[in-house]
């Protein structure tokens, strides 16, 4: 699949953009996304104006990135103990060819 050319609506502005067509429905998801959490910001906080909403909702979105990023992290930096694999699956063995 090639680029494709599509616009998306943020804060009531369009934004051409080109993306790789595999792409689209996240980028429109991500559009949706953006656009719910700026409006809920905008509606139940005081705004000055709606760019403050669009603000909240990328520093919002990006803890979250930046959270899951430590996570991924800690996660490939734990020592991986493939004793303790081998042993399950033995004692899984065991109890299948026991029945």
């Amino acid at each position: 699949m090639g680029d494709i050319s599509i616009k998306i609506n943020i804060i009531d502005r369009t934004y051409p953009l080109r993306i790789k067509a595999e792409e689209e429905e996240y980028v429109r998801k991500a559009a949706k996304l953006i656009n719910d959490k700026a409006t809920f910001f905008n509606s139940n906080f005081s705004v000055k104006d709606r760019v403050d909403g669009l603000a909240m909702a990328a520093l919002e979105f990006t803890v979250d990135a930046v959270k899951q990023s430590q996570i991924n992290h800690q996660i490939n930096d734990e020592p991986k103990d493939t004793s303790l694999i081998e042993n399950k699956i033995n004692e899984i063995e065991s109890l299948l060819f026991i029945s």
